[in-house]
């Protein structure tokens, strides 16, 4: 068996390091593919070597550029590669340009596509990542899904459950794994030194990049003004290059870096911010990915956002949507620093991404695919079965395997009268409403 995997940014790094270092740990035959999206020095050998895991094996050098033209040069550099390599199974992670090029193209090569993270919404079709996840869900063959309702997404959308694979975030597993390598190396970045993290009581850690935050000046100036007045925490801000040039267009850097509780800094590492993530009494942030790492590492997070496509860390506790507003931000940032019994409560969040095995679960699935012949996308001998699809309440003691046998049918959606379900073969359907395909 071959496996490639496509990379392009650096939380997709971040994110299947876990599983490539689970495929090499198997000897099993991979190849890595980095496109280049976001390349620099962060994102050159050393970033692989930090994490502990192989460079590329091939790099496409696309750099920034429109969504088409990344998209398209990637798309031609891909299919170069892989009709050389021929793989069994490409694997792709998230929602980025790569996770669309690198889906398409293997589709259209006839192979089959694993797609890691798969199935989250925001149902913002605004967001670019949006129309990526869901183009990458309708190529793909298998789905290792983070949270059961990130499947259920996927079943509404019609994807058979027999695809579907939770396994929990790999998230989960990088956090661990790398908060160990970051603890063994120590701040590397100087601004982090001299600032003596680890002198600080209260951090609160800010990032902020997202267009519909500092593109605004009403709303990137309610933020601003929220922390003007959060004076019992340390600011630690690493600022994104285009998030300052806002700021200074708007006139707002200056009065921001002059508050003595501020401390806005370049932007740092991979291991650096990880390890600062886990010294802070609370996380504001407008990131997806962040909201994921502060739950797994037991840090309240408060997100500049009116939507998330990470409504599981809402739902457990550990994160609460604040949108742009001042009042919110400031009411649920205070509630945390002040009201221990609250922040315990959203620190002792239980992760609904899993408890570390993603990767494990991940690679026993392509394993099990690949020895019974489930990677193998050709052209159907067989006239195509007609089906109806019915709805019922079941009243007998059975379970979804069960009753798929003597009924000639695919469980598709369960209810069991408070809310959706994802209808495992052992589920036991009494009391249940299910809707079903059935084969006439």
């Amino acid at each position: 068996m071959k496996i490639a995997t496509i990379l392009g940014t650096r939380p997709e790094i971040i994110k299947m390091a876990p599983i490539i270092a689970e495929i090499n740990k198997r000897n099993i035959n991979h190849v890595v593919l980095h496109t280049g999206q976001h390349y620099d020095k962060e994102m050159s050998d050393n970033f692989f070597r930090d994490l502990e895991i192989p460079a590329p094996d091939y790099n496409i050098h696309v750099g920034s550029g429109t969504h088409a033209k990344q998209t398209g040069l990637m798309m031609s550099g891909i299919e170069k590669i892989l009709l050389k390599e021929k793989p069994d199974i490409v694997l792709v992670q998230g929602d980025t340009n790569a996770v669309l090029a690198g889906a398409l193209v293997s589709a259209k090569l006839h192979i089959a596509v694993g797609h890691v993270e798969a199935g989250l919404r925001s149902f913002d079709l605004t967001m670019p990542e949006e129309i990526n996840r869901r183009v990458a869900d309708v190529c793909s063959v298998m789905y290792y899904i983070p949270t059961e309702e990130s499947a259920i997404n996927l079943l509404a959308e019609g994807f058979s459950r027999k695809n579907l694979f939770i396994t929990g975030n790999t998230v989960v597993d990088a956090c661990f794994r790398h908060l160990e390598i970051a603890k063994k190396r120590g701040f590397g970045e100087e601004s982090l030194k001299e600032l003596d993290i680890d002198g600080m009581d209260n951090i609160l850690t800010l990032t902020m990049h997202r267009a519909e935050n500092v593109d605004i000046k009403e709303r990137v100036t309610n933020i601003i003004d929220a922390l003007k007045e959060l004076t019992d925490v340390d600011i630690i801000f690493p600022i994104h290059p285009r998030t300052k040039n806002t700021l200074e267009k708007f006139g707002l850097f200056e009065e921001l870096n002059s508050l003595s509780h501020v401390h806005i800094v370049k932007p740092i590492g991979y291991l650096d911010f990880l390890l600062l993530t886990s010294k802070s009494v609370l996380i504001l942030t407008d990131s997806g990915g962040l909201q994921e790492e502060a739950i797994t590492l037991d840090v309240p997070a408060l997100t500049l956002r009116y939507n998330t496509e990470r409504p599981e860390t809402v739902a457990a506790g550990g994160n609460i949507l604040v949108g742009a507003n001042k009042e919110a931000i400031l009411e649920n940032a205070n509630r945390i620093l002040n009201d221990k019994e609250f922040a315990d409560k959203m620190k002792n969040a239980v992760n609904p991404y899993g408890d570390g095995d993603a990767a494990v679960k991940t690679v026993d699935a392509i394993e099990k695919y690949y020895h019974e012949g489930k990677l193998n996308i050709t052209a159907p001998e067989d006239i195509m079965d007609s089906f109806t699809r019915e709805m019922t309440q079941i009243d007998a003691d059975i379970t979804v395997s069960e009753f798929e046998q003597s009924e000639n049918a695919l469980v598709h959606m369960v209810h069991d009268g408070v809310k959706m379900r994802f209808p495992t073969d052992d589920m036991n359907l009494k009391g249940m409403m299910i809707t079903y395909d059935k084969r006439k």
